[in-house]
């Protein structure tokens, strides 16, 4: 087998704490996927498993996949390769370059393809796949951050490890989830998990213009579900990998007030964007959130002074 799909980490689940939320009279609980794993870190361990379940049915040698310089997917999928003995290529955004993520997976052995950006917009066209797809015809391909159905349905393990952690926290339930959102391939999975019991809440790292929202009614329609329970907001800050100085400074004062690692792309957005949601008055007081913490600590290493 390519991974051992029939385990997955677990992740802990511990309570925030930000003068912010007190004030608030809200309760967030934050669960820790940028602790499972040093490498195959955050929600790419469980975006992974059904993709690396599938490649297995195929007897595929190993895996082709597409990210750019800094992807946490492409980063997670070569380690998991190095460590577990299958083979991957990436397909990358843009013209080459070297990052502290491109060197760990030119060390993990990932064989390389630089795309340029009209190509690597090309990626959703027909017929994308079938070249390299002759070139490797031992790979398995893989969406772009590991996406579609089979990633989803990986992440709705996701519920089970909350509700397990409940009662350590004095918590009997809650009221809805809150987490940043790329490709939308996590959000979709944990809709799925909670079938319309609570609502899921994604804060979008990326402008609406890059078709979050079609992909995640795409999942959902394949998964056939339909009136799903989510609700996306912008966090973008004006475009991906975009740093404005208010969100620098949040990121900084919320790491020395509470000790979590926070990173510019994605859970730094998605919390700030909490806090402003809260603020507005978007949710009453008593109310009880999972903000899934999605790792992505190693691509913080290209933006160390967050401009």
């Amino acid at each position: 087998m390519l991974f051992p799909s029939d385990w997955l980490p677990q992740a802990p689940l511990e309570l925030l704490q930000l003068d912010w939320l007190t004030t608030s009279g809200i309760e967030v609980a934050i669960l820790r996927l940028d602790q499972i794993d040093p490498l195959i870190s955050g929600n790419k361990w469980f975006k992974l498993t059904e993709h690396l379940k599938a490649a297995d049915r195929t007897g595929a040698q190993g895996v082709i996949s597409l990210g750019g310089a800094h992807s946490n997917h492409l980063h997670a999928l070569a380690a998991a390769g190095k460590r577990l003995g299958f083979e991957t290529v990436g397909l990358l955004r843009g013209h080459p370059q070297q990052t502290p993520t491109v060197a760990d997976l030119q060390a993990f052995g990932m064989q390389l393809h630089w795309l340029g950006y009209g190509g690597y917009r090309a990626r959703h066209d027909p017929g994308f796949w079938e070249p390299w797809q002759a070139r490797y015809p031992n790979l398995h391909a893989v969406p772009e951050g590991g996406g579609g159905l089979a990633g989803a349905l990986g992440c709705k393990a996701l519920k089970q490890q909350v509700s397990s952690q409940l009662s350590t926290l004095g918590w009997s339930d809650f009221h809805g989830w809150w987490l940043a959102c790329g490709t939308g391939t996590t959000l979709a999975g944990l809709v799925l998990a909670e079938a319309g019991e609570r609502p899921v809440y994604g804060a979008l790292a990326v402008p609406e213009d890059h078709g979050v929202a079609p992909q995640v009614e795409a999942i959902l329609r394949e998964a056939g579900m339909v009136n799903a329970g989510y609700e996306l907001f912008d966090a973008s800050r004006g475009g991906f990998a975009k740093v404005d100085p208010l969100l620098r400074e949040f990121i900084q004062l919320s790491e020395q007030a509470s000790g979590l690692p926070l990173e510019p792309l994605y859970t730094g957005k998605a919390l700030l964007a909490l806090k402003e949601q809260i603020e507005s008055g978007r949710f009453e007081s008593g109310t009880r959130l999972i903000f899934v913490h999605t790792g992505g600590l190693q691509g913080r290493r290209g933006f160390t002074s967050y401009s």
